[in-house]
């Protein structure tokens, strides 16, 4: 299998920028930005699921993937869970301190202080053997592990992704085009991250809150986009913007609506 189909298309370096100051830098979720429609209505959530994992995994078969953990060789670390959670950008020691504040004396709570080290390196000190063995075992036995995997996905990615992509205007598939940027990129306002990608997407086109084209504004962010993912040699293949986000702003499914066909890295996909 290529290096980068397996989780390889990772988000920037978040260590400097710390927890807090990631979840600051958003919108709230608040009464304007959320409700039943857009991408946190439950149906085109897991359509959202389904659609990262196939990239992230080649698989829609995304809850299968809580067990998953590995060192790809990205200079991150270990990369492991729902959404490729790392022990070199913060989001896997956020995640492992949740699911220990919720469950003490859990199988990862005694890798957390190296975790706090090893965070933003590649270092595996202080983690190997043992914690590629215990996250397995904790995805596979703990329910409140994976409860906090899901939360944690929500609070750092999906609903910052969504509660912006509402303030800016877009509907259902712009929500979904900047959640998959996040999940990638990271949330930090760099040049390569999602703030980054999005500057760069406005220099060229207004967003519809600012009186722009919803179409020719995802075009541009998604340009954006493909240019950032060039600038790193693991995210060299643009296919899950080219050949699935792409495909369905051409075909005018600004709401993301089934069926959809798409295609990453080759492999053809479906959601009936």
């Amino acid at each position: 299998m290529p290096f980068f189909r397996r989780k390889a298309t990772r988000r920037t370096l978040l260590a400097a920028l710390g927890t807090a100051a990631i979840a600051s830098q958003w919108p709230s979720a608040d009464a304007s930005t959320t409700g039943s429609a857009g991408l946190d209505a439950p149906a085109k959530k897991e359509i959202a699921m389904r659609l990262v994992s196939s990239a992230e995994n080649s698989s829609l078969d995304w809850e299968a993937q809580y067990k998953y953990i590995e060192d790809i060789g990205d200079g991150r670390g270990y990369t492991g869970g729902i959404i490729g959670f790392c022990s070199g950008t913060s989001d896997m020691l956020a995640l492992v301190e949740l699911y220990t504040e919720r469950a003490p004396g859990n199988v990862l709570a005694a890798y957390l202080p190296a975790l706090r080290a090893v965070d933003g390196t590649a270092s595996h000190k202080g983690l190997t053997p043992g914690f590629p063995t215990a996250w397995r075992k904790a995805a596979k036995t703990s329910a409140a592990f994976r409860e906090a995997q899901r939360d944690e996905r929500d609070r750092g990615y999906f609903d910052p992704a969504v509660a912006r992509a509402k303030k800016d205007g877009v509907g259902t598939l712009g929500q979904f085009v900047y959640y998959d940027a996040m999940v990638m990129h990271g949330p930090g306002a760099d040049t390569l991250a999602f703030g980054g990608i999005r500057a760069r997407a406005r220099k060229h086109a207004a967003t519809p809150t600012d009186g722009g084209d919803e179409t020719t504004y995802l075009n541009a962010f998604l340009d954006a986009r493909v240019w950032a993912m060039r600038q790193e040699a693991a995210h060299s293949d643009v296919t899950r913007v080219e050949t699935a986000q792409r495909v369905f702003l051409k075909q005018g499914n600004l709401d993301l609506d089934t069926p959809l066909n798409w295609q990453v890295y080759g492999d053809s996909y479906e959601i009936g």
